[in-house]
């Protein structure tokens, strides 16, 4: 923390400016993010149980399902409560844990959606050498290192942004501690500092995508020399649910942090309605995307559903039997 820092609590503003929509967007939210929980804990079930899914992409869509479980976890349950309270402080390591977890597990879709690439590039490329190529090992070490260099850029951040001083206000004009609307607060947040941030934002969202870009231009590329129609309309196919999600995720997330801010209140209304369409809109979607394109993922799902349901009933019996 900064030397000269004499704000010890930040005040989340998010929506006070619509006092009389906190109810209804309390009730929008939470039925977004029990929908979210169901979706992808039903994907992640759906993969567990499904042997037919024991498969480097259906490990990563494990994965990206479960960082994105955990995205929402950081942000929408600290939101719930803000829109029914009163106080809407938050504390200063606070902020920066929520920060820290928000950054390093989004850093982490990313990658992951940079390894989704890759194994599908990997399977069109060399399908008969993919079972060697993609092994359990290969994805382990692909998602682990996600996770790692996801975190440090995440931690990088926090140490610049919490290295400032803040001495004025601290009134956080978000409904959760985003970067842009707490160095704003900041009484010494040099040029140099913004220049360094949106390096490690660029970092991040830049370098995967053009890593994802890379991935499909040699897809394409192989694919287009195929001489079936056929073929190539089951290799693009395989890629069109992940192709679908990172059009989704980067458009979102680059409108966010890329673009050039400004500090009226303007431009901070359109980041909180899209960091809300970012927190809440692309989780669920993204289950969606990969539930409704993907026979596969539909039969694991019915599949799953089916003996979730008969799995109850059956606790039932043998709670009654014991009485």
């Amino acid at each position: 923390m900064g030397n000269h820092t004499t704000v010890s609590t930040f005040l989340l503003w998010g929506f006070s400016s619509f006092p009389e929509l906190q109810t209804l967007l309390f009730v929008v939210v939470f039925s977004s993010h029990v929908a979210i929980l169901l979706a992808n804990v039903s994907i992640m079930v759906a993969i567990k149980l499904s042997h037919n899914l024991h498969t480097p992409m259906y490990f990563f869509l494990f994965g990206l399902s479960f960082s994105e479980t955990c995205t929402t976890m950081v942000i929408i349950p600290r939101m719930l409560v803000d829109l029914l309270s009163q106080s809407k402080t938050i504390s200063l390591p606070e902020c920066a844990t929520q920060m820290f977890f928000f950054f390093g597990l989004g850093a982490n879709n990313c990658f992951i959606l940079a390894a989704m690439s890759y194994d599908r590039y990997t399977a069109i490329h060399n399908p008969l050498r993919y079972p060697t190529l993609m092994t359990r090992k290969v994805c382990f070490q692909l998602m682990m290192a996600s996770v790692v260099v996801g975190f440090l850029v995440s931690l990088c951040i926090i140490i610049i942004v919490f290295n400032l001083s803040f001495c004025d206000s601290n009134t956080v004009r978000h409904f959760f501690c985003d970067i842009a609307p707490v160095v704003s607060l900041a009484c010494n947040y040099t040029f140099f500092q913004k220049m360094v941030l949106l390096a490690f934002t660029a970092f991040v969202l830049v370098g995967s995508f053009i890593l994802i870009m890379i991935s499909y231009v040699f897809i394409v590329s192989i694919v287009v020399k195929m001489p079936s129609a056929k073929g190539r309309y089951k290799a693009f196919s395989t890629c069109s649910s992940h192709f679908t999600v990172v059009s989704i995720h980067y458009g979102f997330a680059c409108f966010v942090y890329l673009r050039p801010q400004n500090s009226d209140s303007d431009s901070f209304s359109e980041d909180t309605l899209m960091a809300v369409t970012y927190t809440v809109l692309t989780p669920l979607l993204n289950p969606i995307v990969y539930s409704l394109r993907n026979k596969e993922m539909q039969v694991a799902l019915r599949k799953a559903l089916g003996s979730i349901t008969e799995f109850f009933p059956q606790m039932v019996n043998k709670r009654a039997q014991n009485i």
